[in-house]
């Protein structure tokens, strides 16, 4: 089976390091709190007035290559591996990729070896990889073509309107894939 693993907002915890840089960096200005994002694109989020200050945080030298993991999720990487199974990091770099694009590779190289960054796949259209399974926090992934994995919706705040997807959390991931398993379907 292969499955196609999202970076950010899956492996790398984006959100909570935002929230740690925003305090730093804007201590006066309250941010969104987590529960309370709606909009996956995070500037959405924000009213035009901040939207220059968040985006400066994210876009910011050091920034994607210091995001801390999500809890449990460079374990069942390996785990995964394990087991036997094809494991990619599908990821697509901001469009503002100058900083982006190399520490995307760094982080990769410091939390999950060395090795993984050969399983790195960088594009901004999704669905033009192949794969059984994908795994996003994005709640819609569309692109150029119809793919041939199945999305699975790594759980967070601002994708819970998608009532229909199947969910999973780094901490209910064998669960949700041996259902997956299950249904035959690979």
């Amino acid at each position: 089976m292969l499955i196609l693993l999202d970076q950010d907002g899956v492996l790398a915890d984006f959100e909570h390091a935002f929230l740690a840089a925003w305090a730093t960096h804007y201590p006066e200005i309250p941010p969104v709190a987590y529960e309370d994002r709606r909009s996956f694109k995070i500037l959405d989020d924000y009213p035009p007035a901040l939207r220059g200050k968040a985006e400066a945080i994210y876009t910011a030298p050091g920034f994607i290559r210091d995001l801390p993991p999500v809890p449990g999720a460079v374990e069942a990487f390996h785990a995964l591996l394990a087991m036997g199974w094809d494991v990619r990091i599908c990821t697509s770099p901001l469009t503002q990729y100058e900083n982006c694009v190399a520490e995307k590779y760094q982080w990769v190289e410091r939390h999950l070896g060395r090795e993984a960054t050969q399983r790195m796949i960088l594009t901004r259209d999704k669905t033009l990889v192949r794969g059984d399974l994908i795994i996003d926090d994005k709640p819609r992934i569309e692109g150029a073509v119809k793919p041939s994995w199945r999305h699975i919706i790594y759980d967070a705040p601002y994708n819970r309107e998608e009532t229909e997807a199947t969910r999973l959390t780094w901490q209910n991931w064998r669960n949700v894939l041996a259902g997956e398993l299950y249904r035959g379907d690979y």
